[in-house]
């Protein structure tokens, strides 16, 4: 059997594709992949900051519409870039084991975020990273930066940036952990819902395809997975907000700790939840609404300025 995987071209995006396939391919000899690369809007456009741009899911949007028109049999997009909300005919066919969760600093000198100096820039796409930073060392600068894993450390070495902050996961992937200055704390810096998952998107319709994908699925992964989509999706229906969560799967039961953070961090909001892991949704559910008895739409107004 012949199959076909859209992939981004960066080379995280091959990387994280060829491990999958890989995993398909040894649980399943008979079947043939090719990879077919298909640039996104996201990779064109490599300057405007990431939180600027109004519409989700930039970089698979393209290759999901590849997906459901049939150019391509399924796709490996990261958990945490993957909208809520798929388009109906797709489905998360299949979750492969889950990497690291944190974040990592990368550093000029490989300085501790401790050690670097007030004023100093350090780099991160993402609003979630930029509010804890402030909450942590509040005299730094976080600034935007785009590009890819390899390009952000790029730009630390040629002294435009004095730090970034990065997913482990990707540089794990990319056998670049030497680059790594420290390891955040999770209490510090709670990471995107979905950091470190893998999904596997295809049709809905195409059932024997699923049977293989499924072949290479963590049960563990898929419910930790779908308690912080699920989550993101209450929070998402109540105010806009960038959110930070971390699930465990363990034997039966599935914790979940999420928090949301004002734009300068002073004010963070902390649910944690557990309940049994067939029922991960029940427990993203919960968390979400209790953020949102919290107060979460007060925490919202602090970001008026980025989301309008």
């Amino acid at each position: 059997m012949l199959l076909r995987v859209g992939t981004r071209g960066s080379r995280l995006s091959l990387v994280q594709t060829d491990m999958v396939v890989e995993k398909i391919r040894r649980a399943n000899p008979a079947a043939e992949i090719e990879r077919k690369i298909i640039t996104t809007s996201g990779d064109v456009d490599r300057t405007t900051p990431l939180f600027s741009l109004s519409q989700k899911g930039i970089f698979e949007r393209e290759v999901d519409q590849a997906v459901l028109e049939g150019k391509v049999d399924f796709a490996v997009h990261s958990m945490k870039d993957v909208p809520t909300l798929l388009n109906t005919k797709l489905t998360i066919a299949s979750v492969p084991e889950r990497g690291a969760t944190g974040d990592v600093l990368v550093s000029k000198g490989g300085r501790l975020l401790k050690e670097l100096r007030d004023g100093k820039i350090v780099g991160t796409s993402s609003l979630l990273r930029a509010a804890q930073l402030r909450r942590v060392r509040p005299k730094l600068r976080a600034d935007p930066i785009r590009g890819n894993v390899d390009t952000r450390v790029e730009k630390v070495e040629r002294g435009e940036f004095d730090a970034v902050i990065l997913a482990e996961a990707g540089l794990a992937r990319l056998g670049m952990m030497d680059k790594v200055a420290e390891r955040l704390s999770l209490d510090d810096f709670i990471p995107a819902p979905g950091q470190g998952a893998l999904a596997v998107i295809a049709r809905r319709d195409n059932s024997k395809l699923i049977d293989i994908l499924k072949t290479v699925e963590l049960s563990s992964t898929r419910a930790e997975a779908e308690a912080e989509r699920e989550l993101v999706k209450v929070l998402e229906g109540g105010c806009k907000v960038p959110v930070g969560a971390i699930a465990s799967a363990k034997r039966d039961t599935v914790q979940l700790t999420a928090s949301i953070f004002s734009m300068d961090g002073r004010q963070r909001l902390t649910a944690t939840r557990s309940g049994p892991a067939d029922h991960p949704a029940m427990i993203g559910r919960d968390a979400g609404e209790e953020l949102l008895r919290q107060g979460a739409k007060k925490i919202e107004e602090t970001w008026r300025t980025v989301y309008r």
